[in-house]
């Protein structure tokens, strides 16, 4: 008889949002086993403070007020419990990834739409890594790993980037939590704060430009095992908050 073929553990981008959630959950309690507790906690607090409210505003005229109070204490605590998870399973994600290499590159994909992430233009032997974000405020190549051995790297990496796309301004970021550098956690938010120097309608040339670099460079692969699986489920609910 022929064997069933085992079928193949989903993709992150087919986990259904409740998959997504569970996943995010179970990565988050490795670091942080009181998670559970802090949600139960908040979303109590929000259904007590949100029945409180809707009960005087409207729930001790009627039956249907007491509903729409109930109702009410619920929609509440379940936001409550829901910014309290996104909060803690943010920083436990990022726990878990610092150190790693190609952790970085996790933090990127949390950008928004219209920030274009190529990970890994450049590298080193010893792991040390550069990666670029195209987005309004142009280009933003973001070093991992060794200060010293990064500067050399991304100078060059730098003038390469300026001979193709002229007039652009690209800019400079070491992840890390030394002077001048940006910890993994707010390289995300860090770099969508940074100043709109690019109109969307130049963004498209930028990258037409920067084909002809990533043509010329051969194939970087990408550290093994660092980023979490379920940084994609993390985005929706996590991102810049």
């Amino acid at each position: 008889m022929a064997k069933t073929p085992t079928p193949k553990p989903a993709e992150p981008e087919s986990l259904s949002r409740r998959q997504q959630f569970a996943q995010t959950y179970t990565m988050a309690k490795r670091t942080d086993p009181a998670i559970t507790r802090w949600i139960a906690g908040a979303a109590l607090l929000g259904f007590v403070v949100g029945f409180a409210v809707f009960w005087l505003i409207v729930g001790r005229s009627s039956t249907l007020g007491l509903i729409l109070s109930v109702i009410g204490a619920l929609m509440l605590g379940i936001l409550l419990g829901l910014i309290v998870f996104s909060r803690r399973a943010q920083k436990a994600v990022y726990g878990q990834m610092e150190g790693q290499s190609g952790a970085a590159a996790g933090a990127l994909n949390l950008l928004k739409r219209g920030w274009h992430v190529d990970n890994a233009v450049a590298f080193t032997k010893q792991q040390d890594i550069v990666h670029r974000v195209v987005g309004p405020p142009g280009i933003v190549l973001v070093g991992e790993g060794n200060p010293g051995r990064l500067k050399g790297l991304m100078t060059a990496e730098r003038r390469r980037h300026e001979r193709v796309a002229i007039d652009t301004p690209v800019h400079e970021i070491v992840v890390g939590n030394g002077e001048g550098q940006v910890p993994l956690a707010k390289l995300s938010r860090h770099v969508q704060k940074m100043k709109r120097q690019v109109q969307p309608a130049e963004i498209t040339d930028i990258l037409a430009r920067l084909k002809a670099i990533d043509a010329s460079r051969p194939a970087v692969p990408m550290p093994k095992g660092p980023v979490p699986t379920s940084m994609k489920g993390l985005r929706g609910n996590i991102r810049g908050r």
